[in-house]
């Protein structure tokens, strides 16, 4: 397997699907309702999926796909466990209420683990991509790692959890009002392909995971361990980028290393505010 023709490939579908985006998504959009937590789908959403599917499937016929709007897309024949996950608008609640925060989000993975990654931003054309060892790659070249940053009033973090979080899960609420207490900022974009592109630019000092969803974490992941980010899971052991397995296997903390500790101590204030809680 090419990974870096299988790169070009994902990065030119991206781009496809990112010029359509550009071009239709400032204007009305038909927004519908998509199962019953109040998470939408939009034309756009199935329109850029199709385009990706397409040439997908026209340069790798016997790969596997799993889409977020049509599900898993079989291969013509069995080609050694490789998957590609396809968010074809990552921020579509964004884009639903006018908010121009969105990405385009491809991963390649081999047997459950990705090997390749791409989050395009249509607004700004910026594209960013990584191959597993290879280190990633962003709008000027290879991405050398998170700069320092001045954390005197706290770090800027990100927060994402799954859609299958209940408003009112404990865990959940804990971690947050500790996120809140200790950051300078906490954003929650409902885009978390963007939050680790700006992640492993430095935009943004960590990130906190509350049992994410899996078809959009291994690519962004990827990108920002290649470009000198540190994951772990809250219990500070290793973590696996994995779109596979239960909710509960895809919490995390991601940082610069020298940041890590202390997401990890911010994990262990949550855990004492409420000891009654199950391991988060």
């Amino acid at each position: 397997m090419d990974l870096e023709h299988a790169r070009r490939v994902a990065v030119e579908a991206a781009l496809a699907a990112g010029s359509v985006l550009r071009e239709s998504a400032p204007g009305a959009v038909a927004v519908h309702d998509k199962g019953g937590s109040g998470d939408v789908v939009t034309d756009l959403d199935l329109a850029c999926e199709k385009l990706i599917l397409d040439r997908i499937k026209a340069e790798f016929p016997s790969h596997r796909i799993v889409a977020e709007e049509s599900g898993v897309h079989r291969g013509d024949r069995p080609d050694g466990g490789w998957t590609w996950l396809v968010d074809p608008l990552d921020g579509t609640n964004n884009v639903a209420i006018g908010l121009p925060a969105y990405v385009v989000g491809l991963a390649l993975c081999a047997d459950g683990r990705p090997v390749l990654g791409v989050v395009h931003e249509p607004l700004s054309g910026r594209t960013w991509s990584a191959v597993s060892g290879a280190g990633a790659r962003g709008p000027a070249g290879p991405l050398t790692g998170p700069p320092r940053r001045d954390l005197r009033h706290g770090p800027v973090l990100a927060w994402t959890q799954g859609h299958g979080v209940s408003r009112l899960d404990p865990a959940a609420r804990a971690l947050k009002m500790t996120m809140d207490a200790r950051a300078r900022r906490v954003l929650q974009l409902w885009a978390p392909l963007l939050c680790w592109a700006m992640l492993a630019r430095g935009d943004i000092d960590g990130m906190i995971g509350y049992r994410a969803e899996g078809l959009d974490l291994p690519a962004g992941a990827l990108i920002a361990q290649e470009a000198g980010v540190e994951i772990l899971g809250l219990d500070g052991g290793p973590f696996e980028a994995s779109a596979e397995g239960p909710p509960e296997d895809r919490s995390f903390v991601a940082g610069p290393p020298a940041l890590v500790g202390d997401l990890l101590d911010l994990v262990a204030e949550a855990r004492r505010l409420a000891p009654a809680l199950p391991p988060l």
